[in-house]
């Protein structure tokens, strides 16, 4: 009778440890994503100087196909989309990919949702402060010459009401609003204008969330008559936070295995771009805009580049080579900001310019543009080491 209940125990635990995904010691639900940590970095790494190394390249080579490379790391003027428009959007959908590791988990602890809503608004207030901090620096100036809408501070908005619809609502509810945000801005913009236009003009002047921006926002817009990172073109934003939540909340699917959550992942990145290119033939592909388009397309690149990182990284367990990226994406928010409070090519010099005078014309503007990243992220692994992060 003893052996038999020896038996029974064991047999249990074999099939406890049987239903964990493979290779971990306890259930995923409760693991940090490398991946996420790495790939924000790797989206942080093209603004913090490495994509001065290409425009460097090209300058010093002349060569036509790094000049096409290069061009990719700048913004279309208008409609369009270059690569380097997807750093912004990729980090706003990385941002909701970590809510179910956080606000959720803390849900799943016993914290209230009043409780959560208030920490998710503090955070989101704080950003949009610091971003009013990076465009006009820690000076007093007149109403007129400050520009209110900023990077951080769309995240902080757009991570914001994400949050909150993700606290106050169960997944399907959650893609409704997805969608109808995305819809709800195109039919916006489609049956509206500004004053003198025709109905559905998407000129940089015509369009109707330009308008709108240039009548309530107070200050000064970026491009005078259109802001980037203005109010309107926001809602559009709320549903790249959306899809970011939505896909964490794949990833932490304790039922699914690894490989059907990347696969899963791959396969929505794809119908996303199909789409994006389908509503691109009505309404354009444009970040200016954030046009609903826009959200799909670099919502398909990011769900395909999420998709890949986490294979890689988390399911084949790849992880040594992304560790420079884990550095940056740790601190991520840090050194977004530190160029207003530090000079990095003052400093640069002060390292690194002997170096750049040893390789001389054309090629010292390359090794300086390394550098210059090189110390960026030094300063970042002492701060890593040192365990100092900047968390709003």
């Amino acid at each position: 009778m003893i052996s038999h209940e020896v038996d029974a125990i064991h047999t249990a635990r074999q099939l406890k440890r049987d239903e964990l995904p493979p290779f971990k010691k306890e259930p995923f639900v409760h693991q940090r994503l490398f991946s996420l940590d790495a790939l924000r970095g790797f989206d942080m790494f093209w603004i913090m100087g490495a994509e001065e190394i290409f425009h460097s390249l090209a300058k010093a080579t002349g060569s036509p196909v790094i000049g096409a490379v290069a061009n990719q790391f700048t913004h279309p003027d208008w409609n369009g989309f270059h690569l380097y428009d997807l750093i912004f959007p990729l980090f706003l959908f990385l941002a909701g990919v970590a809510t179910p590791y956080s606000v959720g988990r803390e849900l799943e602890k016993g914290k209230s949702r009043s409780e959560l809503v208030l920490r998710v608004i503090k955070r989101g207030l704080i950003l949009v402060l610091l971003g009013i901090v990076v465009n006009n620096g820690l000076q007093i100036k007149p109403l007129a010459e400050i520009r209110f809408p900023s990077v951080l501070g769309r995240i902080g908005i757009a991570y914001m009401l994400a949050n909150i619809i993700y606290l106050y609502s169960r997944q399907r509810a959650q893609i409704i609003w997805f969608a109808s945000l995305l819809i709800g801005y195109w039919l916006l913009l489609k049956f509206n204008s500004a004053p003198g236009f025709p109905a559905g003009d998407l000129t940089m002047q015509g369009n109707f969330a330009s308008y709108i921006d240039r009548t309530i926002i107070p200050g000064k817009l970026y491009l005078g008559i259109h802001d980037p990172e203005g109010l309107v073109s926001t809602i559009p934003a709320i549903s790249t936070g959306l899809l970011g939540i939505l896909a964490g909340t794949l990833l932490r699917n304790e039922h699914l295995s690894q490989n059907k959550k990347s696969l899963y992942l791959a396969v929505t990145g794809i119908i996303f771009l199909v789409l994006a290119q389908l509503w691109n033939l009505d309404f354009p592909i444009n970040k200016n805009l954030w046009s609903s388009s826009f959200v799909l397309h670099v919502g398909g690149l990011s769900l395909l580049l999420l998709s890949l990182f986490y294979y890689v990284i988390d399911v084949l367990g790849y992880k040594q080579w992304a560790f420079f990226f884990k550095v940056i994406g740790m601190n991520s928010i840090l050194i977004y900001i530190s160029g207003k409070f530090i000079n990095w090519e003052y400093t640069t010099n002060g390292f690194f310019k002997w170096l750049g005078q040893l390789v001389g014309d054309p090629f010292n503007i390359v090794v300086m543009a390394i550098c210059f990243v090189a110390i960026k992220w030094l300063f970042l692994y002492f701060m890593y080491r040192k365990k100092v992060f900047l968390r709003v």
